[in-house]
C-alpha cells in the first residue's frame, strides 16, 4: 500500500513538509510506502506527473501553508487541474487534509481542501484535532508538540483505514458503484 502527500507549499522544504513528513513517519511506521510530491508548482506537466502517482496510490493526503486565511493559490490551482485530469483515480481513496499556518486560517484552509475529497466519493481521515500545525519556520513546527502528535495519529488513523478496506476486500466487500448522475433542468 502506498500513500500520496502533495506538499502545496511552493516551499520544498518548509512548514507544510515538516507536517506531511511526521504524517509520512507514521504511516511508515505503520507498514505504509509514502511519496511526498511537490505540488506547489501547478504547472500541467507537474500535475500530469502527480496524476500518474495518484493512479497507483491507494490514499491521499494535501498539505497547505496558509495564506491569507485559505490555501495557497498555488495548491487551489494543483487541485483543480488534478481533479480534472485524475478524478476517476481518486474514487473511494482515502484523504486527509493538512494545514500549516504561523497562527490563524487553517480551519478555513481544511474546509477548501476537504470539498475537493467529498466531491470525488473519498473517506476523510481524521485525527484527534483537526490537522494542522503552527509555526512560521520548520523549527517552529518541530517545537509544536500538540500539532505534531495530529500528524502522527493522522498518519496511523490512515495505515488503519487502508488496511480496513484491504481486510474487507479480502473478504469480499466491494466498492459501491455509482449511480449515473441525474440531470436537471431548472426552470428560470
Amino acid at each position: 500500500m502506498k500513500v500520496l502527500l502533495l506538499n502545496g507549499s511552493p516551499r520544498k522544504e518548509g512548514c507544510t513538509f515538516t507536517a506531511l513528513s511526521e504524517v509520512a513517519k507514521a504511516l511508515n511506521n505503520n507498514g505504509i510506502d509514502t511519496e511526498i510530491f511537490q505540488a506547489g508548482n501547478p504547472d500541467t506537466d507537474n500535475v500530469k506527473a502527480a496524476a500518474a502517482k495518484l493512479k497507483e496510490a491507494d490514499a491521499l493526503v494535501v498539505g497547505s501553508p496558509v495564506y491569507w486565511a485559505s490555501p495557497s493559490g498555488q495548491i487551489i490551482e494543483f487541485m483543480d487541474k488534478l481533479c480534472s485530469m485524475a478524478g476517476k483515480d481518486m474514487l473511494h481513496k482515502p484523504a486527509a487534509a493538512v494545514a500549516s499556518a504561523r497562527r490563524a486560517g487553517t480551519t478555513a484552509t481544511l474546509d477548501v481542501l476537504l470539498k475537493y475529497f467529498s466531491y470525488h466519493e473519498m473517506p476523510i481521515v481524521s485525527a484527534n484535532y483537526w490537522n494542522m500545525v503552527h509555526g512560521n519556520t520548520p523549527a517552529e513546527v518541530a517545537q509544536d508538540g500538540e500539532g505534531l502528535q495530529i500528524m502522527r495519529t493522522l498518519g496511523n488513523n490512515m495505515a488503519w483505514l487502508l488496511k480496513s478496506l484491504e481486510a474487507g476486500k479480502a473478504a469480499g466487500v466491494a466498492i459501491p458503484q455509482a449511480e449515473n448522475k441525474i440531470k436537471t433542468n431548472f426552470i428560470r
